[in-house]
């Protein structure tokens, strides 16, 4: 029976283990944004042993670039998901290294992420082409690092209200809709 969730960050392992891949769910809190080249740079940032910018522990990071606008702060136009599997190099490595509990995508992601994240994480599938949808549930941009990668490859760090309909796609004891 497919259920329907409404998670707020930070999370905690319980809420996490609960879900079921097909299960519904809408993201409260902060949350931010990561593509590939945030991704190699926090990589390489944590195996040189510096400290980020941001913390991946018990948070959501959303595969996204972005589009933001800035008057006297900055609002976000458009924020549809990328491709996550421009991120299975990465993703695994930093799931040893942090307690990243979700990721919101499109597209799904590698069998050696699939078990990276069992026991740990799960993966919410965001629809492609609604961009705009997902910018009305972000209700504030809290801040900016890594500007020097560009608008859509800087860690955007978002609150946000109800981000959804995410649906699990990968959940932490290693089923995937990708594969049914």
């Amino acid at each position: 029976m497919v259920m329907e969730y409404e998670l707020r960050t930070p999370l905690v392992k319980d809420q996490i283990l609960k879900l079921k891949v097909g299960d519904v769910v809408y993201i409260t809190g902060e949350i931010f944004t990561a593509r590939d080249e945030a991704h190699a740079r926090a990589l390489e940032w944590m195996e040189e042993g510096k400290e980020l910018p941001f913390s991946f522990d018990k948070g959501v990071v959303y595969h996204c670039g972005p589009l933001v606008k800035k008057n006297d702060e900055w609002r976000v136009v458009s924020a549809g998901p990328t491709t996550s599997a421009r991120m299975n190099p990465f993703t695994p490595k930093i799931l040893e290294k942090v307690e990243c509990m979700g990721i919101i995508g499109k597209g799904g992601m590698s069998e050696e992420v699939v078990e990276a994240m069992r026991g740990k994480a799960a993966y919410f599938a965001f629809t492609g082409g609604a961009g705009a949808l997902a910018a009305m549930s972000i209700k504030k941009v809290k801040g900016v690092v890594w500007e020097d990668l560009g608008m859509p490859e800087a860690v955007w760090l978002l609150e946000v209200e109800r981000f959804g309909p995410c649906i699990v796609a990968i959940d932490a004891h290693g089923n995937s809709l990708y594969r049914r």
